[in-house]
C-alpha cells in the first residue's frame, strides 16, 4: 500500500467526521469563486457594466472576509481533528512509520481533501454564477443581463489561494504531529478527564464583563458611539469566553447539588456527560456564539437601517409630488389639472392634496436670545396658523395656535435652533419688516422646497394684516400631492417631471420614489452580497459542532453501549442525545441571541428609534435555519450512535 492510497484509506474511513468540514469548505470556495468571476468578468474589467462599481468595494471587502475566515476555519477543523487521531498515529508509529512518513501522510491527506473541495467548490461556482449574475442584473437594475464567463483569473486565483492556504496549514499541523511521543500518542485517548474545576476569580470576571458590556450597550447613542464601541466589543469576548470555560461549569455544579433535578431519571447522566462536553467543546461554543451574534447582528442593522431610513424619508418627504411657484394661480411649474390627469391615466389615485400660501421675508436675520443676529441670503416663509394647522392635519401632526403678532418657528430641517425667543427681521415686499419669535416647534408638514427651509407660523389675524400688503402674484405657493402605491409611480413621476420648465425644476420635489428607488437597491445589494457571508458563518459555525459530535463519537458509542448492557432502553439513549445535542446546539445561539439584542437595543438608541419587531424578525429566521440544522445533525449523529451501541 502506497501514501497515497494509505491516505485515500483514511479519507474515506473518516468521511462522516470529514464530511461537514468538507462542506463548509466547499462552500467557502463556491463563494469565493463567485465574487472573483464577477469581478474578472470582461464585461466588468471593460467597464460595460458601469453599475458594478457599486458593489466592487464589497465584494472584494468579502473576498478578504472569506479568506480570514476559512483560514482560521480550516486551522481549527485540522488540529481538533489530528487531536482525535493521537491513537491512529501511535498505532503507526508503533508500526515502524517514522515522523517524516506520518507528517507526509498527513499532508496527503489534506492535500487531497483541498483538491476535493475546490473541485467541487469551484465547480459549484460556476454552476450557480449564472444564478448570480441573473439576480445581480436585476438588482442593479441593468438592460441586458450579464452573460455567462468562467474568467481564468478567477479560477486560478481561487484554486491557487486555497490550494496555498490549506496546504500551509496543513504543513504547520503536519510539524506538531512529530513533537508527542509514541506512549502519549497512544495514552492520548484513555487520559482520565479529571474532576470539573472553575476559578472563582474568572468567573467573577465572566459576569463583569458581560454586565459591564450590556450595560455600555444600553446607554449607547450617537455621542459616545466611538467611545464605547471597542470596549463594548472586547468586554463581550472576554465575557462571552469565560462563560463557557468557567460560568458554565459553575452552574453545572450547582444543577449536581440540587437533588431533585440531578437524580431524576436521565439527568445524571445527561448533566454528568455535558459538563465533560463543554469543557471539552468550550472554545468552539465560544467562537459559535460569537458567530451567531455576528450574524443576527449584521443583518438585523441592514435590515432596520432600511426601514429606518425608509421611514425618515417619507416623514421629511410627507408628499409624493411637491413643488412651489411664486403667484396664488400662475400654475408656472405645471398645471394641477394636467398633474391629476397624468396621474389618472397611469391608473393612480390622489389620496392626499394640500395648498398653502404664504409671505416671503426676504434676506432675513434671526437673532435668538442674546445671541448677535445672523444674517441668511436666502428667504423665509411666513403662512397663517390656518394653513399649517391643515397640512398639520394631512401628514397627522398636532395643531399650533401661535400667540398673537409673534411667530411660531417649523424646525422641519433645523436641529440647532434653540427652544427660547428671538427676533427675525427682513424685507417683505420691498418694505423692512420685524417679528418676535415667541418658540419653536418640530414638524414635518411639507417636504423641502426652495424657500421652506425657514418656516414660520403666524396667527390668523396678524397673518391677514399682512397679506393686505403684499399682492397675489407676490405670494409662494406650496403643493401638496401624496399618490396611492406612490412605490410604483416612478414612470408616473418621470412623466410628470419632462411637464415642468427647466428653469423651475428646481421647485419642484417628485425624487421620493427614485430615492427609494435607490435605497432599495443599495440595501438589496447589501443584503444580497452579505448574505452569502452570513450564510457561510451560520454553515461554519453548525459544522464546527456537527464536527467536534463527529469526532466524539467513538467514545460516546461505547459510554451508551455499557449503558445499553446494563438496560438501559433505545428510548432513553434518544432522550439523553438529543438533550445534550440540542443543547450544545442552541446554547451559543442563546448566547449569540442575548449579544444581538443587547446590539440592536445600541442601534435603536442610536437611530433614536424603536425596532424591535424587524429584530425578532431576524432572530426567528436564524432560530428556524438553526433548528433545521440541529434536526439533521441531531438525526444523523442518533443513528451512529445506536448503530454503534447495538453493535
Amino acid at each position: 500500500m502506497t501514501f497515497r492510497s494509505l491516505a485515500l484509506s483514511n479519507i474515506r474511513g473518516n468521511w462522516r467526521s470529514y464530511s461537514a468540514f468538507f462542506l463548509s469548505s466547499v462552500f467557502s470556495v463556491m463563494i469565493f469563486y463567485i465574487y472573483a468571476a464577477f469581478l474578472y468578468h470582461p464585461e466588468v474589467t471593460s467597464g460595460h457594466i458601469m453599475a458594478a462599481s457599486k458593489i466592487r468595494t464589497g465584494m472584494v471587502f468579502c473576498e478578504y472576509i472569506i479568506v480570514i475566515f476559512s483560514f482560521l476555519f480550516v486551522l481549527y477543523s485540522n488540529s481538533a481533528f489530528l487531536k482525535t487521531r493521537q491513537q491512529e498515529f501511535g498505532l503507526f508509529s508503533l508500526f515502524g512509520m517514522t515522523k517524516v512518513q506520518l507528517r507526509k501522510l498527513v499532508i496527503y491527506e489534506n492535500a487531497a481533501i483541498a483538491a476535493l473541495a475546490i473541485a467541487v467548490g469551484i465547480g459549484l461556482g460556476m454552476l450557480f454564477s449564472k444564478l448570480f449574475f441573473m439576480a445581480l442584473t436585476v438588482l442593479l437594475n441593468l438592460q441586458e443581463a450579464i452573460s455567462f464567463a468562467a474568467p481564468i483569473k478567477a479560477i486560478g486565483l481561487t484554486a491557487g489561494g486555497f490550494f496555498v492556504l490549506f496546504m500551509l496549514i496543513s504543513i504547520w499541523t503536519a510539524l506538531r504531529i512529530g513533537r508527542t511521543e509514541i506512549i502519549d500518542l497512544l495514552k492520548a485517548a484513555r487520559k482520565p478527564k479529571g474532576q470539573l474545576v472553575f476559578s472563582p476569580w474568572l468567573v467573577a470576571i465572566s459576569v463583569v464583563c458581560l454586565s459591564a458590556a450590556y450595560s455600555m450597550a444600553l446607554v449607547m447613542n450617537d455621542g459616545n458611539f466611538m467611545l464605547l464601541a471597542l470596549p463594548i466589543l472586547i468586554t463581550v469576548v472576554i465575557g462571552t469566553y469565560f462563560l463557557f470555560t468557567q460560568l458554565s461549569i459553575l452552574l453545572l455544579r450547582y444543577i449536581q447539588k440540587r437533588s431533585s433535578i440531578y437524580y431524576k431519571r436521565t439527568n445524571m447522566i445527561v448533566f454528568a456527560q455535558l459538563g465533560y462536553k463543554i469543557k471539552d467543546n468550550a472554545r468552539i461554543l465560544f467562537i459559535v456564539s460569537i458567530l451567531s451574534a455576528i450574524v443576527m447582528t449584521a443583518l438585523g442593522t441592514v435590515y432596520v437601517m432600511n426601514i429606518g431610513a425608509k421611514k425618515n424619508m417619507i416623514e421629511y418627504s410627507p408628499f409624493s409630488l411637491a413643488y412651489s411657484e411664486k403667484g396664488l394661480n400662475t400654475h408656472e411649474v405645471i398645471d394641477p389639472g394636467k398633474l391629476r390627469q397624468v396621474v389618472k391615466e397611469d391608473g393612480y389615485k390622489i389620496v392626499r392634496e394640500a395648498k398653502a400660501a404664504g409671505v416671503l421675508l426676504n434676506r432675513f436675520s434671526v437673532k435668538w436670545g442674546d445671541e448677535e443676529a445672523r444674517d441668511y441670503d436666502y428667504d423665509a416663509l411666513v403662512i397663517s396658523a390656518t394653513d399649517y394647522n391643515k397640512l398639520a392635519a394631512l401628514t397627522g401632526q398636532p395643531s399650533i395656535q401661535p400667540e398673537n403678532g409673534k411667530l411660531t418657528l417649523i424646525k422641519s430641517f433645523l436641529s440647532k435652533e434653540r427652544e427660547q425667543a428671538g427676533i427675525v427681521k427682513g424685507s417683505i415686499n420691498g418694505k423692512e419688516a420685524a417679528f418676535d419669535i415667541s418658540g419653536s416647534v418640530e414638524a414635518h408638514v411639507m417636504n423641502y422646497l426652495e424657500s421652506n427651509y425657514f418656516t414660520f407660523v403666524m396667527d390668523d389675524f396678524s397673518y391677514m394684516k399682512l397679506l393686505s400688503s403684499v399682492p397675489e402674484d407676490e405670494l409662494y405657493v406650496m403643493y401638496g400631492y401624496e399618490l396611492s402605491n406612490w412605490e410604483k409611480t416612478a414612470a408616473t413621476v418621470e412623466r410628470l417631471s419632462k411637464l415642468v420648465p427647466e428653469q423651475f425644476q428646481s421647485q419642484t420635489d417628485f425624487s421620493r420614489v427614485k430615492t427609494l428607488q435607490e435605497m432599495n437597491q443599495t440595501v438589496s445589494l447589501t443584503l444580497f452580497i452579505g448574505m452569502f457571508i452570513s450564510l457561510l458563518f451560520f454553515i461554519a459555525s453548525g459544522s464546527m459542532i456537527y464536527f467536534k459530535l463527529f469526532t466524539e463519537l467513538q467514545e460516546d458509542q461505547a459510554q451508551f453501549k455499557a449503558l445499553v448492557r446494563i438496560g438501559m432502553t433505545k428510548g432513553e439513549i434518544r432522550k439523553i442525545v438529543v438533550t445534550q445535542v440540542g443543547i450544545v446546539f442552541f446554547v451559543p445561539v442563546i448566547v449569540g441571541i442575548c449579544h444581538a439584542l443587547f446590539a440592536m437595543k445600541a442601534l435603536d438608541n442610536i437611530m433614536e428609534s424603536s425596532n424591535w419587531i424587524y429584530s425578532f424578525v431576524v432572530i426567528g429566521i436564524y432560530i428556524v435555519m438553526q433548528t433545521l440544522y440541529f434536526i439533521t445533525a441531531c438525526s444523523s449523529y442518533m443513528k451512529s450512535m445506536l448503530r454503534g451501541a447495538n453493535a
